[in-house]
């Protein structure tokens, strides 16, 4: 009943509550990201949502849109501003989701939602993470890190899908508070990981 009903419902009624709350923090959030890395304040891509259906993930910017001289972007390492190493410490810039939580398309605690282009370097095992809607809150926080492996958010994320309940959302969502301050100590936004199609790309070019 819970995973059927109750927890939609859930992130209806939350997701419309902290948007209201939240309305002067999005406000400070946009005039802060305009001032230090101009406009657009957010940044969309193309998700993979429940379904394997893709839709429009939107975020606070956290990196500018700075070229070489040959017309290519930099590095993210190089795009990345303080104030978005801010954000991304805090999770703040990760708010907008809430937007599609409202919507449907995506839920408070559930797999991430990665982008498109990673579709095709998922191991057959762990397509089980888009038999449900992408989260917010991922369950990888259950690991206590602030960094995991592909493998191992995966596994957790797949886990997550055969037993989804209240209470292992109750768990998660509590998990993530240690796993943010972690965040802020750690300066995990500077932290980078490989995109999967990078990371996975001998494997696939090898089958």
């Amino acid at each position: 009943m819970y995973r059927k009903f109750f927890k939609r419902l859930l992130d209806i009624v939350l997701s419309a509550t902290a948007m209201l709350v939240l309305l002067p923090i999005y406000l400070i959030i946009a005039v802060y990201v305009a001032i230090s890395m101009g406009r657009p304040v957010l940044f969309g891509q193309e998700r993979i949502g429940k379904g394997a259906q893709p839709f429009k993930l939107y975020k606070f910017r956290s990196m500018t849109d700075k070229k070489s001289p040959d017309g290519k972007l930099l590095p993210e390492s190089q795009r990345l501003t303080k104030a978005g190493i801010l954000l991304r410490n805090s999770s703040l810039d990760e708010l907008p989701e809430l937007w599609s939580i409202l919507t449907g398309k995506m839920s408070f605690v559930g797999p991430r939602p990665m982008p498109v282009y990673y579709d095709p370097y998922f191991l057959p095992e762990e397509r089980k993470r888009h038999n449900v809607r992408g989260g917010l809150i991922p369950p990888d926080s259950l690991s206590g890190k602030t960094v995991t492996s592909y493998e191992e958010q995966f596994k957790y994320e797949c886990d997550y899908v055969d037993n989804i309940s209240f209470l292992l959302d109750v768990k998660v969502i509590l998990t993530t508070f240690k796993i943010l301050f972690m965040r802020v100590e750690s300066d995990y936004g500077t932290c980078e990981r490989p995109h999967l199609n990078v990371y996975r790309k001998d494997m696939f070019e090898n089958k």
